[in-house]
């Protein structure tokens, strides 16, 4: 692989749409991933890649969603945990073996969760009784969801975020903060332990870091201003555009 300034420049702006996706409803490594693969870098090392420049943006969005008092970290404190040990669990296991029932079952998945967003109008707009509790949410779904991003990772945000909503009963712009803050810690965790196996393309990460910070900076400002309203056609564009990815690509 010849890293030129013309493959950087391309990488910069698509990790600058990306940041913003990821900030309003997750889903930029539908961008990031396949990009990384173009280059020529094998898959395990387009992830970890990934997970670099991930990480900064999903940092800047969280920043932003506690200045502006969207999110408070000490709220879901277990929760930030659990989901950092799910996704160091993941990231280990994708290092020792092939993610195939991932590419089976997610396409199902999302296209469910697509589907649902789509068809409920309402969805988000104001706060509903919980559907599962809170020790549910924290100790089993965010666990889960922090395991797929580790182990394979685009779409953990959206996931993060409809759980909220769905399970939890809360706002959507509510959900989409405390997810910018469970995003981060998942792709921290995944982004150490990609580290340790000497996986990132570092100079590549460096340049689509700058791009992330930006976009996430666009498009938490987003959220916050546009609301539900906002948000929830991102979802649903990136849930069917996930399901496209996996199924055609």
């Amino acid at each position: 692989m010849e890293i030129t300034f013309q493959l950087l420049g391309i990488l910069f702006f698509v990790a600058v749409l990306a940041g913003f996706v990821d900030a309003a409803a997750g889903g930029g490594g539908l961008l990031t991933v396949p990009a990384l693969l173009l280059t020529g870098m094998n898959p395990v090392a387009a992830l970890a890649t990934n997970k670099l420049q991930g990480s900064a943006g999903s940092l800047s969005a969280s920043l932003t969603m506690i200045k502006k008092g969207i999110a408070h970290p000490k709220t879901i404190k277990t929760a930030l945990i659990l989901a950092f040990i799910g996704s160091a669990v993941g990231t280990i296991l994708v290092q020792l073996s092939p993610p195939e029932f991932l590419k089976i079952a997610i396409p199902f998945v999302v296209g469910a969760m697509g589907l649902y967003t789509l068809f409920s109008p309402n969805l988000g707009q104001y706060q509903k009784p919980p559907k599962i509790s809170d020790k549910a949410w924290q100790n089993g779904v965010v666990p889960a969801i922090g395991f797929y991003d580790g182990y394979f990772g685009p779409g953990a945000g959206t996931f993060f975020s409809l759980s909220g909503v769905v399970g939890r009963g809360q706002d959507l712009v509510k959900a989409t903060g405390n997810a910018k803050l469970l995003n981060f810690a998942t792709n921290i965790a995944s982004l150490i332990f990609f580290i340790i196996g000497g996986q990132v393309v570092w100079a590549i990460g460096a340049v689509m870091i700058v791009g992330q910070v930006i976009g996430a900076y666009l498009g938490s400002n987003m959220v916050i201003k546009g609301g539900a309203k906002f948000i929830r056609p991102v979802i649903v564009l990136m849930c069917f555009a996930m399901v496209v990815r996996y199924v055609f690509w």
